[in-house]
């Protein structure tokens, strides 16, 4: 019976880490998706909010029914209590990712990038895919030095994040107001999904060690929670 037990508490860590390597292919596919204006990839990333929130919802499962049927204490208390907020912002990374293969999809044919800002997005792109491989590493291996590490990696989505921003306001702006509404939104969402990576982290560092780190912003509203239409989606897609 405690073997069972043990069992599943294990395999509740490893779920994070399938999971998070879904959100992480899910913002590749997006990002590429955007940048190509790729509407049949964009498509295909849509369609994986069935499976993120599938996986999820399994998570959810097992670590309230291991509240419920084993009263963890202690240190296992505290993987089944991590888990779910794991989860929550796993669930939330894969959402971020879907809504910017949504852009791409309502734009399409047209690029939704202008060629003057696109190696931002690049290197948004790159920065967020690395943040989750590494935060999945973190997840599968426990390792607390790398879990620290990546709110030095996550200064580097805010710098960028402050370039575009710049690049919005510049006198030279030439593109009109609805791409940039269009590019505040997409640098917001890449933005978030880089904090909720760091905040995967610092979540394993509470399961390891009890200490509670704070700081990563990822509590509140989510601007992906935006109306559907700011987001110019259906409200069961603006979720």
């Amino acid at each position: 019976m405690r073997h069972a037990y043990q069992t599943r508490l294990h395999d509740l860590g490893e779920h994070g880490a399938r999971m998070c390597h879904v959100a992480s292919d899910a913002m590749r596919d997006a990002t590429k998706s955007l940048l190509d204006s790729d509407l049949a990839l964009a498509e295909q990333v849509i369609a994986r909010d069935i499976q993120i929130d599938e996986m999820r919802s399994s998570a959810e499962d097992v670590a309230l029914e291991l509240l419920a049927l084993q009263a963890p204490v202690a240190s296992d208390l505290r993987v089944v209590v991590s888990a779910l907020w794991i989860v929550a912002d796993l669930q939330r990374m894969g959402a971020l990712a879907i809504h910017v293969a949504q852009a791409a999809r309502r734009r399409h044919p047209a690029a939704v990038i202008p060629t003057d800002i696109r190696p931002i997005f690049e290197r948004m792109g790159a920065v967020a895919i690395r943040l989750a491989s590494q935060a999945e590493k973190v997840l599968l291996e426990r390792d607390i030095d790398l879990a620290r590490s990546l709110d030095i990696e996550d200064d580097l989505m805010d710098d960028l994040h402050r370039e575009l921003f710049a690049a919005l306001q510049s006198p030279e702006w030439s593109h009109g107001a609805a791409p940039a509404v269009d590019i505040a939104l997409l640098g917001r969402f890449y933005e978030r999904f880089a904090d909720h990576s760091v905040a995967i982290a610092h979540r394993v560092i509470f399961l390891v060690t009890g200490e509670n780190v704070t700081g990563t912003g990822t509590s509140g509203a989510h601007i992906s929670d935006a109306p559907a239409s700011i987001t110019g989606e259906s409200p069961e897609r603006s979720r």
